[in-house]
């Protein structure tokens, strides 16, 4: 007998919207190159994210000076030779074999796009950007065999810092960095969608703190507030699947629940955000994804935290987005400290022992996983159709491989409907599998417990909530 997994949350269009509705579920993860993409241990760190500490995604870099040194010949192909993306193929590949998802944030211009400046300057010609953003997702949209379909990408890298983008201001003082990037967003949206229609792109990747005016001696930075609003001057109608922030602590050593001055945005105003964003779109219930959040510890970093108070802030960090309906996504920064890194607010130490942070962060993350989703299902539904999560089976399989799947779904307990089925591994490694035998009745909570396997040997469990609405 053949079994299918069952993986959970609908995916629907653009907006992940049953695991937006549930407020439980959101792919929880870490962002660390140093150790997760350029480590020699890398692949038994990866291991070490999903299977220890839960991580359903795991986020990286793409730096467009590294990846394009030079000019490429057609810069819309992704298989073009001045393209440089090894690494990076080897990142998402042992993602996927790991079971989890990954976001690609773009950024960092090369020189010869943009007359010779820094990686923080933009291009002289929007269409390169678009070019290359439209190559990293033709690469990565599961079209070509070895190379892995990514689902999500952010468009620049804390677009409100001149760290990142320059300049923030002009030489009169006035804000000029949100219409800039406004340009920046909508080409990389286009070139994201050109290559991989299915794919979520969120914009902004905006830093928690600014000024909105220079300062000397002083990095210039814009409020993500202000930042944000004069995005969607510039561009009311920009198309966007969610708006991305890093609402870190500042300065380090503060709590989740520190109360900043807005239009600064902490992890405690994203609601006050969020209303702003829609008002500013013309938008309701934009999604957010908390792409990079952390807390620094000592000693390594001296105006940090301790690990005792680190270990604290953890689950009150994931809680307070777990309460918030519109997060989807909540990445911590990083997952070991690191030579590589000038952050030390890992889960592990830089000899890789735990920290005591780690066991807190990993019983925070397992229930909110979205692979065992938890979906709402109008009442009266018949045979309700699923989609479901088999990231790693297509490490090991074709795209259009038979999957078995077998339901067994319970209401208190007690059976009330078994089901066999086969269906095709889709190209953004999920199948659609009906639950066949069940009548959703509003008010009734079921569980879902599904086998699924193939011909190969690649099998998942996997466990669903359908809530009846």
């Amino acid at each position: 007998m053949r079994h299918i997994p069952f993986i959970a949350a609908v995916l629907a269009a653009a907006v992940l919207a049953p695991i937006a509705a549930s407020a439980d579920r959101m792919w929880v993860g870490f962002h660390d190159d140093p150790i997760l993409r350029y480590d020699a241990d890398r692949q038994a760190a990866m291991q070490t994210a999903t299977a220890t500490n839960n991580a359903s995604i795991v986020r990286s870099l793409v730096t467009w000076a590294d990846i394009a040194p030079t000019k490429p010949a057609n810069a819309a192909d992704p298989f073009d030779a001045a393209y440089r993306f090894d690494d990076l193929d080897e990142f998402v590949r042992v993602a996927q074999a790991n079971n989890a998802e990954v976001l690609l944030t773009l950024w960092g211009t090369p020189k010869w796009a943009n007359g010779n400046k820094g990686r923080n300057y933009l291009p002289t010609s929007m269409a390169d950007f678009q070019n290359f953003a439209k190559a990293v997702a033709s690469r990565y949209s599961g079209r070509t065999a070895g190379y892995p379909f990514v689902r999500f990408f952010g468009i620049w890298n804390e677009s409100n810092l001149g760290l990142f983008l320059s300049p923030q201001f002009n030489s009169k003082g006035a804000i000029v960095s949100p219409a800039a990037y406004a340009k920046l967003a909508a080409a990389g949206y286009a070139g994201v969608k050109a290559g991989n229609a299915k794919a979520l792109v969120a914009v902004g990747e905006t830093s928690s703190s600014g000024r909105d005016k220079p300062k000397a001696g002083v990095s210039d930075a814009v409020a993500p507030g202000t930042f944000a609003k004069m995005v969607a001057k510039a561009n009311k109608k920009l198309k966007f699947d969610a708006w991305a922030h890093h609402p870190y602590p500042v300065p380090v050593n503060q709590k989740p629940t520190q109360k900043v001055k807005w239009p600064n945005v902490a992890l405690t105003s994203l609601p006050q955000f969020e209303t702003s964003l829609d008002s500013w779109f013309g938008r309701k219930n934009i999604p957010i994804w908390i792409s990079e959040y952390g807390n620094e510890t000592k000693p390594g970093e001296p105006k940090g935290v301790t690990e005792a108070q680190q270990a604290t802030y953890i689950p009150q960090a994931i809680a307070i987005a777990k309460k918030d309906r519109r997060v989807q996504m909540f990445i911590w920064f990083v997952l070991q400290d690191s030579k590589g890194s000038p952050w030390q607010s890992g889960v592990y130490r830089d000899s890789g022992s735990e920290k005591p942070g780690q066991p807190k962060w990993a019983a925070a993350a397992k229930p909110l996983n979205p692979v065992n989703g938890k979906v709402s299902i109008k009442g009266g539904t018949k045979n309700p159709s699923v989609t479901v999560y088999l990231r790693s089976f297509c490490a090991t399989n074709p795209i259009g491989e038979t999957i078995g799947v077998a339901k067994r779904t319970t209401l208190g307990g007690k059976l009330v409907a078994f089901s066999q089925s086969e269906a095709s591994l889709a190209i953004d490694c999920t199948v659609a599998s009906r639950v066949t035998g069940l009548t959703v009745r509003k008010g009734k909570t079921y569980t879902v417990t599904i086998d699924a396997n193939t011909r190969n040997g690649s099998s998942a469990k996997r466990t669903i909530t359908i809530v009846g609405v």
